[in-house]
């Protein structure tokens, strides 16, 4: 079963890129996203700041127009990453990428 996650905000950080052994590229973006949601009838502020993974050429070239205040709406899955200390969090995986802005 696929679950399609989307977010969309703004790059609140410089984008990172790398290069995998493998030789794969990847970009890692923060979003930051704000918005009023609707729970149990009242009005609610959600708010998020998330990485996302953009990883391989295609994803890797779109991300190259990325910049801080750029907005998009990714869509991808979720995947636990932990840092060296053992942290643990959520990441975005992203399989597709828009600039909305």
């Amino acid at each position: 079963m696929d679950n399609i996650i989307v977010l969309s905000g703004a790059v609140c950080r410089h984008p990172e890129r790398s290069e995998s052994p493998a030789g794969i590229p990847h970009t890692v973006i923060t979003i930051e996203h704000r918005s009023n949601q609707q729970e149990a009838g009242l009005n609610r502020q959600a708010y998020v700041r998330m990485q996302v993974v953009l990883s391989g050429t295609v994803l890797h070239q779109q991300a190259q127009t990325l910049t801080l205040g750029s907005m998009v709406k990714v869509s991808g899955f979720l995947n636990r990453h932990q840092n060296r200390s053992g942290q643990a969090k959520l990441v975005l995986h992203a399989q597709q990428i828009e600039q909305i802005s």
